[in-house]
């Protein structure tokens, strides 16, 4: 279904950002928002055509800037910015607060919202969900899961899916077992799915240079049923919706 893509400039604080929001013109009625959170590369081909693919589905997607001008590509800012916001959750959330409030103002959507996000971004929507962010659900995709500020009893209210590379040396186990044993203090609705074989970044087609990083082409069809289904549990219960890939 062809789709529209919006340029949105807004702020946080006195940062400006730049975002982009899909939409599907032929969807008239309200419908859910998807906020979409971008890998450590930026808002990148990947995050636009992961974007797309969902408002093609019928979301109105908001796939929003969490670095502002002159980082993205300069791999010595980005390294010092993913530090910075993965050492100080309450930044990372303000900043991702600061394109949610885009999404939720959007005319067709209809109240309710889920959070995506990709390595980087995945970590970020957990940490939205750590928060107690009001949000339906979120979705992390091979995304990091330690923090340095975990969830407390009954702060979580959004469901959470994660999709995890079993192979993935940036995410190892002790990880995944401290992130578990989190979820099941603070009370959470949460499933993690691990792909056997799968490294970082397994759904980015683009070669990567860094170690432990790469594309498999199993682990990105199966989490995208996976996360089909997770869409379809929060918000088309009674519908066959299917979410394209990118």
């Amino acid at each position: 279904m062809p789709t529209v893509c919006q340029s949105i400039e807004y702020r946080d604080g006195d940062t400006p950002l730049s975002g982009l929001l899909f939409t599907a013109p032929a969807y008239l009625k309200k419908r859910p928002g998807l906020f979409l959170v971008h890998a450590g590369s930026g808002l990148d081909d990947h995050a636009k055509g992961r974007a797309e693919s969902y408002a093609e589905i019928g979301f109105v997607v908001f796939a929003c800037d969490m670095y502002g001008p002159g980082i993205a590509g300069n791999r010595e800012r980005v390294m010092a910015t993913l530090g910075e916001m993965r050492s100080d959750p309450a930044k990372l959330c303000q900043r991702a607060r600061a394109g949610l409030e885009i999404l939720t103002a959007h005319p067709q959507v209809d109240g309710r919202i889920a959070a995506i996000g990709y390595c980087f971004g995945g970590m970020t929507v957990l940490q939205m969900a750590r928060s107690g962010m009001e949000l339906a659900g979120v979705v992390s995709v091979h995304g990091s899961l330690a923090t340095v500020q975990p969830a407390t009893a009954g702060t979580i209210k959004a469901k959470i899916l994660v999709c995890h590379g079993a192979l993935d040396p940036h995410v190892p186990m002790p990880h995944v077992t401290a992130f578990a044993d989190e979820m099941k203090a603070a009370g959470a609705d949460w499933q993690l799915i691990m792909y056997g074989g799968a490294l970082h970044g397994f759904t980015h087609q683009a070669p990567s240079p860094f170690p432990g990083v790469a594309y498999n082409a199993a682990a990105d069809a199966r989490s995208t049923i996976a996360i089909n289904d997770f869409f379809s549990e929060l918000f088309f219960p009674d519908n066959d919706q299917r979410v394209a890939r990118g």
